[in-house]
């Protein structure tokens, strides 16, 4: 009996999922890249701008929770992608500003509206709507902590947000049903609820910290050094701030300087298929499997065949070859020193036994 050829196979099929997708990410870069110019050239009045390369379709109840602030998952882009979010809003005059500079990009995004703040101004949630972008909510009130609510206050400020920006918007289909906790509070109560209520939970990959007491110049700094580091991913800003309003014509003419591409993510309904993706391409940077060390029983001193059967994959992949030593030369000696074999790892209690 041979362990080696099912590790062999095991180890081969993974390395073909990740080859795969590392191809199909690499293929489809020149594709994203032609689109983007495209859009850009498509751009009234702006022939150079940055425009929106691609728009994604995502099904809430399959990737329920995104961003790698909070979560393992998050957006399936591809390397030199992002998204931009905006939170808190609106407030004018910075939300008005903001939606202009969007516009002379022909860049579109996704925000998350506080409810309150959709009541008192539900134009500009009209206008954010009726100018491409993604409409999602971020509480009735934003209350911080969030995660000291509790659920039923939670539960009360969820409604209540999303009732008020579609009331603002006039219908309540023009609501994504996307919400993002205020402060990033998250609770696994209220994201139970959430998930039960068929919302997609969005955290974030990176912030530009523009809610501090900061210059625009910081803020940009800090967003293109933390895009850098991570390569792709969803940007985390806000519309009520007049230095994020300095700060996002100098972000969005260094992502382009810097062949980055702007991605819009619209939620899948019965007349928009979501857009057909990897488990792979939801996570930031995939990891390639730790590679299976080939392994025979007869390699193992004194094997326990019933063990072997039951050990898990780390287990075997643990169990070293023999160390392959080269013959020592013995005068009058023909056979080579015979080799070291590896030994069989002590015994560990089964953790799944039922108590004697």
């Amino acid at each position: 009996m041979l362990i080696s050829p099912w590790i062999g196979r095991w180890h081969r099929i993974a390395g073909m999922r990740i080859k795969l997708t590392r191809w199909l990410s690499f293929l489809a870069a020149p594709f994203f890249i032609s689109i983007s110019a495209a859009a850009a050239a498509e751009c009234p009045g702006n022939p150079h701008a940055l425009g929106t390369s691609r728009t994604i379709v995502v099904d809430p109840r399959e990737h329920g929770r995104i961003g790698t602030m909070n979560y393992l998952e998050t957006l399936p882009l591809v390397d030199k992608e992002v998204v931009l979010t905006f939170d808190d809003g609106p407030l004018p005059p910075y939300t008005d500003k903001i939606l202009d500079i969007l516009a002379s990009e022909c860049v579109h995004a996704t925000y998350f509206i506080v409810g309150r703040m959709a009541k008192a101004y539900p134009e500009r949630v009209r206008r954010a709507y009726q100018e491409g972008h993604t409409i999602g909510t971020h509480s009735m009130n934003h209350p911080f902590p969030f995660r000291g609510q509790g659920l039923e206050k939670a539960k009360t400020e969820i409604e209540g947000g999303i009732a008020a920006t579609a009331a603002a918007l006039g219908d309540p289909t023009e609501v994504a049903p996307f919400f993002r906790f205020p402060g990033l509070g998250r609770t696994d109560p209220v994201e139970d609820y959430l998930g039960a209520r068929g919302l997609m939970i969005w955290s974030a990959d990176f912030p530009a910290d523009d809610w501090r007491r900061i210059s625009a110049d910081e803020i940009v700094r800090r967003a293109l050094r933390r895009l850098e580091a991570k390569g792709k991913g969803v940007l985390l800003l806000h519309d009520i701030h007049p230095a994020t309003v300095l700060a996002l014509p100098r972000i969005l003419a260094q992502l382009k300087a810097r062949g980055y591409r702007i991605v819009h993510v619209v939620p899948a309904t019965p007349d928009r298929p979501k857009t057909p993706t990897t488990i792979e391409a939801w996570l930031l940077h995939p990891r390639p499997k730790l590679a299976a060390t080939l392994i025979t029983i007869g390699d193992v001193r004194n094997p326990d065949v019933d063990r072997l059967m039951k050990m898990s994959a780390a287990e075997l992949c643990s169990l070293k070859p023999p160390r392959r030593e080269p013959p020592i030369k013995v005068a009058g000696r023909k056979h080579p020193r015979r080799p070291h074999v590896a030994q069989m790892p002590a015994p560990k209690p089964d953790v799944h036994a039922e108590p004697q």
